[in-house]
């Protein structure tokens, strides 16, 4: 019984102990949060009790008279749509036809265009001779039948061709005729040759340059006698009636 008793005693005295503690702790802390910090060391003994929890924390700011505290955010959003407010539907563009004549035996050459607006379109396609191609191939046809003057005088129908055997001395065949008579045909009937217009600019041209040789050297012939010529280097006599 006395065991008990021994054990029972120390274990009410420190509940007892607590509870006191609890009490003081309790009365320390207010309702609003406030906290009490008590330190004592006067005496011959000294304590220190801090009790935490419960913060109620305050913030105030004074400004001095005549200054504050403004801050104004303004925010503003402009959306500005300049689209075209019509129909915008497309329609597919218009593609020119590929016209090929390549593996066909024939002088074509393919032509093709297309256009296109905004609510139509069109494309076109057609074939153009190539006379050059069908000369040749004339001139080879007729060259593989024996036809050599037939083949050469269908080749002299291009300019090109004729100014080169002029420049040979085997001028192109006419009428029947070759070599030196079909030349004097060719010079007079002129305006038959298929390079006329390059014909009377190259005459033009030798015609004054001949002129100007023909009066320089009548100039060194005769040092003193004055000669006049015309815009095309002819020599102007002027006949004393």
């Amino acid at each position: 019984m006395k065991n008990i008793l021994i054990i029972i005693a120390p274990l009410v005295f420190f509940l007892w102990l607590i509870g006191c503690m609890m009490d003081s702790a309790i009365a320390d802390v207010t309702g609003a949060g406030s906290t009490t910090n008590d330190q004592v060391t006067s005496g011959s003994s000294s304590s220190n009790t801090a009790i935490t929890g419960g913060y109620h924390s305050e913030a105030t700011t004074n400004y001095q008279t005549g200054s504050s505290q403004s801050t104004t955010t303004n925010n503003t959003t402009n959306n500005s749509n300049n689209s075209y407010p019509g129909d915008t539907r497309t329609v597919p563009s218009a593609s020119a036809p590929g016209i090929s004549a390549m593996s066909q035996d024939l002088c074509t050459v393919g032509v093709g265009i297309g256009i296109q607006k905004p609510l139509i379109g069109g494309s076109i396609g057609i074939t153009k001779r190539d006379m050059n191609c069908e000369r040749m191939k004339l001139a080879k046809l007729l060259f593989d039948f024996n036809m050599k003057v037939s083949a050469v005088a269908i080749l002299c129908q291009d300019a090109r061709v004729f100014q080169s055997m002029v420049m040979a001395g085997t001028p192109c065949p006419f009428n029947g005729r070759i070599g030196s008579q079909a030349l004097a045909e060719w010079n007079k009937y002129e305006q038959q040759r298929p390079d006329y217009e390059e014909y009377t600019k190259a005459l033009r041209y030798m015609e004054r340059v001949d002129n100007k040789i023909a009066t320089d050297a009548e100039q060194e012939a005769n040092p003193d006698e004055q000669i006049i010529t015309d815009g095309n280097g002819n020599r102007i006599n002027f006949n004393n009636k």
